[in-house]
């Protein structure tokens, strides 16, 4: 990229580094060009980086990009190649670079017309030359498509038109030589066979994505496939027109290891980070990449300001509510078992067909067993081997009777060259993400703050000394890897986490406030009642259509008293009817607001607190698209709503130009954080090479987190309603390596080895701290 002067001022010259990036959901209705008109900001933000949504030319109207059709061209419906073309000028015009989403693992076969190799296995079978490249079990007949209606007379439906067997909509090729006779013989002649949708769990004969039937997998280990599907992303690498990889979900392949290793050969200088969700306390195999997509330090940062001597008061108000005598871990295990053999049976099926050596029904159920105890989302075998062992012990303990399939089953999992251990990795990953991320998660409703990809609604909180055990460890193993707060596929947006992390401080209140609002306006579900409240409580105020919309995912996703599959109307009409409640009855609302009021203080400091320890903390720091001013979202996609640039180039200038905003409703103090921490770290990235904590002293020091970058140091506060009931920062002194600062956010100038915090706190909850001969970094 050609050297640029930014326009505020800095004159730095962009490198292939990829410095901080800026999540941007590209899609029809906000297309290239627009995404293109988004360059000067970012570089004034402090961006090195446009951070997109996949590229490629994906299902006609797709509002994410996720389900690519065509490998071979950028999405027209984005603006094709000519748009991203200008996207790439406008992009070096304001010196910054781009980093690319990649789906390696699946490709969307809704509108098979739209999916060119996809249409051909349709039309030819087995002899399709692309029939090597989709994940089909061809031993068990034809292709199943699960898309007719539930009704015995479905296929009456059928039409020929143009040479195609046409189902309302839905298109698909004739095989050369059937034709002739009724639609439904020609139907029968066929290389696929469509069935009700219902039987696409149970009876599937492709490998999905999840258990999403329009999402079908990709032999991405096959050279070809992966040569053809590349080909156009790595060209752009080759280059130089992408610095930057994401890749999506590589969970899903049948060899992660193998495919980035390839993709690593294939590009040798992108910054490669792979969308790689990690448990609690897991490691990151020693793949070639820079690091994960960052819900790991997602986890750390946001627990880092919730209060965890709360836990107890939350679970006896969970028990009380809910009348809840079950542990996580058990919920967890019948929701991961659920998955297994409902959502995910006719991947079951498979698996256990694989080892013909034990009774099919023994066979089904070690595996599902198996899957349900397995502690992280997969292993890599021959790697991983522990997870395996514990999967097993947790598995006998819970079904003794399996005892013989178990000890069978678990002999062929150890073996990386065992065809059953190379897909049972796939199939314990997609288990863990159904039955938790979208079951548990909507069930558990404990303390829904921490009901986040990455996190572990079980570990209530992340106390300071934990937190930099965190980072230390990041800054040594994964220096470069991302770091994020809020992404296209979080559950609630930072700022909504932060501000439900105040009630942690104030259990009892909270206890007593939906206690009396469950008993107002009462659900038969108070389970789901209480994430209900807790969720209006952390995104109040919302409107009222974004709020029906997300409690009939939630609870649908719940899957206790409604469900996809089948919805229950009487429930679902009282939900929705306690959601009008909340704007209708005039005490209610009154109740609510002011409430929410009363917490939104403490969540504001929360949510700068967060936000400058995740910009500061070692690695690449991205920012979801809107999320540099307040961002009430909650999951997509209300979380994909359109963002109002003109708001904030307007505040960003305004800060440009002098103003110090106070922490208000209107976020910009926010803005300030983001943009002058991430101009620091381009114009300075020395300040930004170490990690360690800096300690404070005194009666408030455990509401301090402070560490220094190898220069640059970073302050927050946490707990800030304990702090004040305690009474402020009163003589907490911080002890500084170095004598004379500049906090970036105020322009004042401090002396001295130890600051008073309430001096240095007393304008924002948070500092950012660097030598004053870098001050003119801030500007």
């Amino acid at each position: 990229m050609s050297a640029a002067p930014r326009t505020d001022g800095t004159n730095a010259t962009p490198t292939a580094r990829v410095g901080a990036t800026y999540r941007v959901q590209v899609r029809p209705g906000f297309d290239l060009d627009a995404t293109a008109g988004l360059a000067g900001y970012l570089a004034d933000l402090g961006m090195t980086h446009l951070y997109s949504a996949p590229l490629l030319t994906a299902t006609p109207g797709s509002a994410h990009g996720y389900d690519v059709v065509d490998h071979r061209a950028v999405n027209p419906e984005l603006g094709g190649e000519a748009g991203r073309r200008r996207l790439l000028r406008a992009l070096r015009a304001a010196g910054l670079g781009l980093v690319v989403d990649i789906v390696p693992n699946h490709a969307g076969v809704a509108v098979p017309a739209a999916n060119p190799p996809w249409w051909d296995v349709l039309r030819r079978g087995r002899a399709s030359a692309y029939a090597r490249w989709f994940d089909i079990d061809w031993e068990r007949g034809r292709l199943l498509l699960p898309v007719l209606a539930e009704t015995p007379d479905a296929l009456d439906d059928l039409k020929i038109a143009d040479g195609e067997l046409r189902y309302h909509e839905h298109r698909f090729p004739i095989a050369d030589g059937t034709t002739g006779g009724t639609p439904r013989q020609v139907h029968d002649r066929q290389h696929y066979e469509l069935v009700s949708w219902r039987r696409g769990d149970a009876e599937l004969t492709y490998r999905r994505f999840f258990a999403v039937s329009d999402l079908a997998g990709l032999r991405v280990e096959d050279p070809e496939v992966f040569a053809t599907t590349h080909e156009l992303v790595l060209r752009w690498a080759s280059a130089g027109e992408v610095d930057g990889i994401r890749v999506d979900h590589p969970d899903g392949l049948r060899d992660p290891a193998g495919y980035l290793a390839r993709l690593r050969a294939a590009a040798p200088a992108a910054w490669l980070v792979v969308e790689k969700i990690l448990e609690y306390g897991e490691e990151l195999p020693a793949w070639p990449v820079d690091g994960t997509t960052g819900y790991e330090a997602l986890a750390a940062v946001s627990g880092l300001f919730v209060d965890p001597t709360a836990e107890g008061d939350f679970t006896a108000l969970d028990a009380r509510l809910v009348g809840r005598h079950t542990s996580y871990q058990d919920l967890t295990h019948d929701t991961k078992l659920a998955a297994a053999t409902r959502l995910l049976a006719a991947e079951l099926s498979r698996l256990a067909a694989l080892a013909p050596e034990v009774a099919p029904a023994a066979a089904r159920a070690a595996l599902a067993e198996l899957a349900a105890a397995f502690p992280v989302y997969r292993g890599y075998p021959p790697h991983g081997a522990r997870h395996l062992a514990a999967a097993r012990a947790e598995a006998g303990r819970r079904r003794p009777d399996l005892t013989g399939a178990l000890d069978a089953l678990t002999r062929r999992l150890r073996d990386p060259d065992d065809e059953l251990a190379a897909r049972f990795p796939q199939f314990t990953g997609a288990v863990m993400a159904k039955g938790v991320e979208d079951t548990a998660f909507y069930r558990w409703s404990r303390f829904v703050a921490l009901n986040e990809v990455g996190g572990s609604p079980a570990h209530f909180g992340v106390p300071p000394a934990e937190f930099h055990r965190f980072a230390a460890a990041r800054h040594v193993r994964w220096p470069t890897g991302m770091t994020t707060l809020s992404t296209h596929d979080t559950k609630r947006s930072e700022d909504v986490r932060a501000r439900l992390a105040v009630l942690s401080e104030l259990p009892q209140r909270w206890a007593e406030q939906v206690t009396e609002w469950m008993g107002v306006a009462p659900l038969p579900d108070p389970a789901f009642a209480h994430l209900l409240w807790q969720t209006a409580v952390g995104a109040w105020p919302i409107e009222r259509e974004r709020l029906h919309a997300y409690v009939e995912k939630a609870a649908r996703e719940a899957s206790v008293s409604t469900s996809w599959a089948d919805p229950d109307p009487v429930f679902e009409r009282a939900m929705h009817a306690v959601v009008d409640r909340m704007y209708d009855d005039p005490r209610l609302h009154a109740e609510l607001t002011t409430f929410a009021a009363e917490i939104t203080p403490a969540g504001w400091s929360n949510s700068l607190g967060q936000k400058l320890v995740q910009l500061a903390l070692p690695g690449v720091p991205d920012t979801y698209q809107g999320t540099e001013l307040w961002d009430n979202s909650l999951v997509d996609p209300d979380n994909r709503r359109p963002v109002d640039f003109a708001v904030r180039r307007e505040l960003l200038a305004r800060l440009d130009a002098g103003w110090r905003p106070p922490v208000d409703a209107g976020g910009a103090a926010k803005l300030l954080v983001v943009s002058r921490t991430l101009r620091l770290r381009r114009r300075r990235p020395d300040l930004f090479t170490g990690y360690r904590p800096v300690p404070a002293h005194g009666p408030a020091a455990p509401h301090v987190v402070a560490f220094d970058r190898g220069g640059a140091v970073a302050v927050a506060t946490r707990l800030p309603l304990r702090l004040a009931r305690d009474g402020g920062w009163r003589d907490t002194v911080l002890s500084l390596p170095v004598h004379n600062v500049t906090d970036v956010f105020t322009g004042r100038v401090y002396s001295g080895s130890e600051l008073l915090l309430q001096d240095l706190l007393s304008t924002y909850p948070v500092a950012l701290l660097a030598p004053v001969d870098h001050v003119e970094a801030a500007a």
